[in-house]
């Protein structure tokens, strides 16, 4: 049976979800370095999750 995260789509839905409400968080409720720590998280999860769940699925 394969994986779903073979599923590029997923692959990517997935960290863009976290990354946005993670990002709309920051700038909602954040203010000052802090705000600035977790877009910087956000990006770090749009960037780097991806490769992990693809890892994952060929791993499978």
């Amino acid at each position: 049976m394969p994986s779903p995260f073979e599923n590029p789509a997923l692959r990517y839905g997935i960290p863009l979800v976290s990354a946005t409400v993670v990002a709309a968080v920051a700038f909602l409720f954040l203010e000052g370095t802090v705000r600035y720590v977790a877009l910087g998280i956000a990006v770090l999860e749009v960037v780097v999750a991806p490769q992990i769940l693809k890892q994952a699925a060929s791993n499978a």
